[in-house]
């Protein structure tokens, strides 16, 4: 019952705030107006969403700290001061950058400032192996320059969730609506007979109530936007609940496995071109599905369906079941995109048939 308790509050904070910081957004100046190729709005939005769903985030879960029963063996003062800070970070690095559009060489400060962080204050830190899905484990306690391995790992893995969910964040409601669906597997993952911890299933379902809450808005035809800031702290909360849960990578990977495969082929065409891997384009999936004609909300309800089937599938899969499951995840993402190809190459046939006509 506590759950639904604590889910309930934060959706009505986030349902509550959310018109105020559309207001703020406007009056800060943080928008978003169309123009570019890659924007499909047509009018000016405001780009702070990601705000109240922190906010949203911070007040029940320090309700939670009051009231609840926190269990600072899996979660210390230490790190929920730490993801706090980082978070932070986060959050006003974003609102700077889309206020004053900062190049992409300085964007990824902010999200490595607060993987740094939350390691310095000992997330993860503990961690010294990982299951390998064909027997024992892979360990994490060796170093590269003094550094130890387990740290280098989480600061990847941490920035790779951050940039998963930023770059997905294309379409009204696809990142914070994945994310949501990620919590939830989340969620469900704590409560195992195997994990059976409470206090990470009492944050991952406070997050999954501010996600319902201020979805309500973004959902197409979306009214705000999640902001640079709110767009990579979604990814560092999950990434981050993924390392309490006991370093469950594989789940997060395959509740989020489009988007991070769509993510690695972008920074491979990008730097095969000679690009910044953090510069932005056009030729993400989400965009792909637009372009083939499936418009925003099936697009979206695609990614939707695809995040929840492999998240939770995963949550009752063994290390193997989960590589196997990651196997067909792939296969599945080159069906897509071959599918896809093949049927913009048709439309660009009929199109200038059409044409030459």
């Amino acid at each position: 019952m506590s759950y639904i308790i604590y889910f309930l509050a934060a959706a009505l904070i986030s349902l509550a705030i959310t018109p105020a910081v559309k207001y703020v957004a406007h009056m800060l100046g943080l928008v978003d107006r169309p123009g570019d190729a890659r924007k499909i709005h047509t009018r000016t939005m405001p780009r702070f969403g990601g705000a109240a769903v922190f906010v949203s985030v911070l007040l029940v879960g320090l309700l939670y700290a009051m009231l609840g029963q926190w269990d600072f063996d899996v979660v210390p003062v230490r790190f929920a001061v730490g993801i706090l800070l980082a978070s932070i970070v986060l959050i006003v690095g974003g609102s700077f950058d889309d206020k004053y559009d900062l190049p992409a060489k300085l964007t990824w400060l902010f999200p490595a400032a607060a993987a740094a962080i939350v390691i310095y204050f000992g997330v993860g830190v503990g961690i010294t192996f990982l299951s390998n899905p064909f027997g024992g484990q892979i360990p994490l306690s060796h170093s590269i320059l003094g550094i130890p391995l387990s740290i280098i790992f989480l600061w990847v893995w941490i920035m790779g969730m951050t940039y998963t969910t930023k770059l997905l964040d294309g379409l009204d409601g696809l990142a914070s609506g994945v994310s949501l669906i990620g919590g939830l597997v989340m969620f469900a993952l704590s409560l195992t007979d195997k994990i059976n911890q409470p206090v990470t299933a009492t944050l991952a379902i406070i997050f999954v109530g501010a996600l319902a809450g201020y979805i309500v808005y973004a959902f197409n035809p979306a009214s705000i936007f999640l902001g640079e800031g709110g767009s990579t702290f979604l990814g560092f909360f999950l990434a981050v609940l993924s390392v309490l849960t006991g370093a469950k990578i594989a789940t997060a990977v395959l509740v989020m496995g489009i988007p991070i495969l769509d993510v690695g082929w972008a920074i491979l065409r990008r730097l095969l071109r000679g690009q910044s891997p953090f510069k932005a384009d056009r030729e993400h999936l989400h965009f792909l599905l637009l372009d083939a004609g499936l418009g925003q909300k099936r697009a979206v309800l695609v990614y939707y369906a695809l995040a929840a089937l492999f998240g939770f599938v995963a949550v009752f899969l063994q290390s193997m079941g989960k590589l196997l499951a990651l196997f067909l995840l792939l296969a599945v993402m080159i069906g897509i995109i071959g599918s896809l190809a093949s049927l913009y190459r048709r439309k660009r046939q009929a199109a200038n048939e059409g044409s030459a006509i």
